[in-house]
């Protein structure tokens, strides 16, 4: 059987805990063969963001090109895009190849708080990439950019997904939790509202939660998953993740990606 795979294109995260390292893993512990476009270096720990280094437009552009020409992506998972200019190119070139299962996590600021995303590069990234991406997952500060009002509760988490789904026709997973609801998610796809319950767990490390999920969610839709059933292989994905309770660092740490090595999460779909 050819093994399924998955593309992230995202920033390095050197210790491991989110990012491409972070996607990585997870795509592994999922199932499918993962593969990396870097759009950045980032020099950065569990307690903070120190220095980023973008990749140039063309080395970003050949980087896509050459896994795009060899290994054909069945899911491509976008994250950390610091720069308009970068996230225009991946926009040419996932249009160019006709990428499929196309995931964005608008990765804006990091857990710790620094900003990883310049204001030029979020309207670009709403104008070029989210109307070619099957699913956007932002979480609540993220979601009020793009759907520019404060959200309290979970009426504006409705109003929010619809409006960002119906501007950008693509599917809107809404992550709850920053003291809205216990964690609780919102999924608006084809005009459809699914609530997708969540136990908080009481973990503080919870560096690179975001990149995880949507490389879950992008490694399921690889597989041949619906969209409803890779969410919420995902959550329980990384439910698994947090409740293994790594403890690593000074800050906020991250997760234990291969908490299952023996993985149920790595199944694939049965065929009908």
């Amino acid at each position: 059987m050819k093994m399924k795979t998955a593309l992230t294109i995202a920033g390095s995260d050197c210790s491991g805990g989110a990012g491409v390292q972070a996607d990585l893993k997870t795509m592994t512990m999922n199932g499918v063969y993962a593969m990396s476009v870097i759009t950045a270096l980032t020099a950065q720990n569990t307690t903070g963001v120190r220095a980023i280094q973008e990749s140039t437009p063309d080395f970003l552009k050949q980087q896509i090109d050459a896994v795009f020409e060899d290994i054909y992506p069945d899911a491509v998972k976008i994250g950390m895009v610091a720069s308009g200019e970068l996230v225009r190119v991946i926009a040419d070139r996932l249009r160019y190849y006709n990428a499929k299962n196309v995931v964005i996590d608008p990765v804006m600021v990091a857990t710790s708080g620094s900003a990883l995303m310049k204001n030029g590069a979020v309207q670009t990234l709403v104008e070029k990439l989210l109307p070619i991406s099957t699913l956007v997952t932002p979480n609540i500060p993220e979601a009020q950019v793009l759907y520019g009002l404060n959200i309290k509760n979970k009426e504006d988490m409705i109003n929010a997904a619809k409006q960002i789904g119906d501007n950008y026709h693509c599917a809107v997973l809404l992550k709850g939790g920053h003291s809205i609801n216990d964690a609780d998610d919102l999924l608006y796809a084809n005009g459809e509202l699914t609530w997708f319950e969540g136990k908080r767990i009481d973990n503080p490390n919870t560096h690179g939660t975001g990149c995880t999920l949507s490389s879950a969610i992008a490694s399921n839709l690889a597989k041949g998953f619906a969209l409803v059933e890779s969410v919420q292989r995902a959550k329980e994905y990384i439910s698994g993740a947090l409740a293994a309770m790594l403890d690593l660092g000074h800050g906020s740490g991250p997760m234990m990606h291969n908490f299952d090595l023996t993985s149920s999460f790595a199944e694939e779909k049965e065929s009908v």
